[in-house]
């Protein structure tokens, strides 16, 4: 059945496929009701139509119906399900019927579903507009049920139309072309001598493979693009319109054309082979018929075959122009090849009218074989010298494609921004940038020695005519040429730019995470050094010099500490400084600079308090020795008995400080060492103040005892 025999049923919109597809993949029949009166037989036929154009895969996935009644009467809408049983039995899956607003009698239509669900052999459900999503993507469904198909049954109407006349005008001439050729393969003449009244087609081929084209062409761009620039449709699907088949019969319409083209130009080339023999046989061995038959071969290679080969001097600006361009010399060295067929053919008759002939006709045919020579070989070089320039301007546009593919790809490698998680990946990230760059500049060096290459054959290009100053015009080749070549030349340099900025931008984000590292590095090792200072800095020495090694090797450890510190604020301050260059924020330095101010702010309260330790410990060994080395014949050195007391508070207040903590400015506290490292320690200090007040109290024994003598 075709469109066009039921094309006022089909304009009426009965139903329509709209391309659309259910959850299982199976397409969409929609059918709107209407207020008038629908004709069940118009409908059954535009059902029977509809159901011819999916495949039987297709069909095999089950149909879902949409039978809108929202402008119909229930008994009509009842009749159209029923007679889905007789139309599509077997492919129908799902039956939507869209209920109006205003709702039919809920008992009459459920009961009558409920009665026919098993005769029925398919689901019939009774949704409304707005619900039938549930069941059907929006996507899929039409402006008419709230989705965001677009369909327009007209135009799909239009493109079904062009299809069946395509697919029967292409069958019909497949029939024809096929006749001819096959015919033409036969070989006697009776038989060719048939098959010369239906040479020609009844259809032009060209038209017909241009009209398929066209439409291929269209519905691929409906299938790919939408339509009208709107939401992507696709009711000209593979299965719908078949585009497979607009394929295939292309296909073999081209197959079947180029035989005929073939068929045509051996029968042509046939035609002149035997005029030219027709002439050589008619004057037998003669002079004159030599003679006539070298002046066509001379005539046509000077004078066609040269206009030919002057026309064609372009070298095309792309790999598809180039080797179009191949194409159509081949053609041009098809009609040579016939033309040196004959030569071959003439120059054997000359050499047997020489063999043959008289001595004063022998210098008038070797002068008219060497003509005939001269005029082959000149044009058999013509051809190689152009086959040869279009073969060097095909690898020249083959060089120029794959370096251009390679800038794009640098390109868009440049363009993508740089987010690297660490160092090593944008170490890798510039190696690989690095090795594209070196990549183009081979491509670029390849396709100069192509160009040059190029252009050194241009520039020997002889003239086509023979003995005669014709200028051949290279300047538009030559100009393409250098105009590559430039330009790739300014897309490589303008890479090169953009590859230098992100070189340095690399390596400043690779000293960026260096700079991060070390900074996170060096708070670890002022919180190592904090460790230490609380955990092995204990003893304050058992004498004065001792306790003042420690206190000198304290400095020496707080200078450390100072180096770390500010190696830590120096690392920070440079992080600052890439971040601000390369416009970023850090992610570690707003973290680390806290915490490095936390730790050393920690470290410098813990060493405080350590050298108020020592230095207390100085004073007090200092004090205690010096009264402890006096010579007790020397009564008058300890007249003053606040010099024990001093040293007894000095002690005092120092074993005061073991037993309180390092307090931080976060309420946290921290004790130096271990209980046993501070009671080891204090009694140490308890026991010089022993010796201190035993020796106070060896001073006091004279004293009393003067009163008494």
């Amino acid at each position: 059945m075709e469109a066009s025999v039921i094309l006022p049923i089909l304009k009426k919109k009965l139903a329509f496929l709209s391309g659309g597809k259910d959850r299982r993949s199976g397409l969409i029949l929609t059918i709107p009701l209407c207020l008038e009166q629908t004709s069940m037989d118009e409908l059954s036929v535009t059902l029977d139509y509809l159901l011819s154009i999916p495949s039987e895969k297709c069909k095999a996935r089950g149909f879902t119906v949409i039978v809108d009644g929202r402008k119909s009467q229930w008994n009509v809408v009842k009749t159209v399900v029923l007679m889905l049983q007789n139309v599509v039995p077997a492919e129908v899956s799902l039956v939507c019927v869209v209920k109006p607003d205003e709702f039919w009698d809920k008992k009459v239509t459920h009961f009558c579903f409920w009665k026919e669900k098993d005769r029925l052999g398919f689901e019939v459900i009774l949704v409304s507009a707005n619900k039938l999503t549930r069941y059907i993507e929006p996507c899929q469904l039409t402006e008419d049920f709230g989705g965001t198909l677009t369909y327009d049954h007209m135009d799909w109407l239009n493109k079904r139309l062009v299809f069946e006349k395509f697919t029967k005008e292409s069958t019909s001439l497949l029939d024809e072309l096929a006749l001819i050729n096959n015919g033409s393969d036969k070989g006697t003449q009776e038989k060719e001598r048939s098959v010369d009244l239906n040479f020609l087609p009844s259809v032009d081929p060209e038209m017909v493979l241009q009209t398929g084209h066209e439409l291929l062409s269209e519905l691929q761009q409906r299938r790919f693009n939408g339509s009208d620039g709107g939401v992507s449709w696709s009711p000209m699907d593979d299965e719908l319109l078949a585009q497979p088949q607009v394929m295939k019969l292309l296909d073999s319409l081209r197959e079947q054309y180029t035989r005929y083209q073939e068929v045509c130009r051996q029968r042509s080339k046939r035609t002149q082979l035997e005029e030219i023999q027709q002439k050589v046989m008619q004057h037998g061995e003669c002079k004159s018929s030599a003679d006539t038959s070298v002046f066509q071969v001379v005539n046509w290679l000077e004078g066609p075959g040269s206009e030919q080969l002057r026309t064609q001097w372009g070298i095309g600006d792309s790999i598809r122009a180039s080797q179009a361009l191949q194409q159509k010399h081949e053609e041009i060295e098809s009609q040579h090849s016939e033309w040196f067929a004959v030569y071959v053919e003439l120059n054997q008759q000359i050499a047997a009218l020489l063999n043959a002939g008289d001595e004063e006709d022998l210098v008038e045919l070797k002068a008219l074989q060497q003509q005939l020579s001269d005029v082959c070989y000149r044009q058999a070089s013509q051809l190689e010298f152009r086959q040869n320039l279009l073969q060097a301007a095909l690898e020249f546009h083959s060089v120029a494609q794959d370096l251009s593919q390679q800038l794009d790809g640098l390109l868009g490698m440049l363009c993508v921004d740089v987010a690297p998680a660490d160092g090593a990946s944008i170490q890798q990230t510039l190696k690989l940038l690095e090795e594209k760059l070196k990549s183009v500049d081979l491509g670029l060096q390849g396709l100069r020695e192509k160009g040059q290459s190029l252009l050194d054959q241009i520039s020997n290009q002889a003239s086509w005519a023979y003995g005669k100053d014709v200028t051949i015009e290279n300047k538009e080749n030559v100009d393409h040429i250098q105009g590559v070549m430039e330009d790739m030349q300014l897309r490589k340099q303008r890479c090169e730019d953009m590859v230098d900025v992100r070189r340095l931008k690399m390596l400043q984000m690779v000293q960026l995470f260096k700079c991060e590292e070390d900074a996170a590095q060096a708070v670890e090792w002022l919180s190592e050094l904090l460790d230490a200072l609380l955990k092995t800095h204990i003893r304050l020495g058992d004498d004065s010099q001792e306790t003042k090694v420690l206190l000198e090797k304290h400095r020496k450890f707080v200078d450390v500490a100072q180096s770390t510190y500010d190696y830590g604020r120096q690392l920070l301050q440079a992080t600052v400084v890439l971040c601000q260059s390369l416009r970023c924020t850090s992610r570690s330095s707003g973290d680390t600079l806290p915490r490095l101010n936390r730790v050393w702010k920690q470290f410098t309260l813990t060493s405080e308090e350590r050298v108020q330790r020592l230095e207390t410990a100085v004073a007090f060994h200092s004090s205690a020795e010096k009264i402890l080395q006096e010579c007790p014949e020397q009564p008058e050195a300890f007249n003053e008995m606040e010099q024990f007391d001093e040293i007894e508070a000095v002690g005092k207040s120092l074993l005061d400080r073991l037993t309180v903590p390092v307090v931080y400015p976060d309420g946290s506290e921290q004790y130096f060492g271990s209980p046993s490292d501070m009671a080891s320690a204090a009694e140490h200090i308890r026991e010089k103040m022993k010796l201190v007040s035993l020796k106070k109290q060896q001073l006091r024994q004279p004293e009393v005892a003067t009163p008494e003598s």
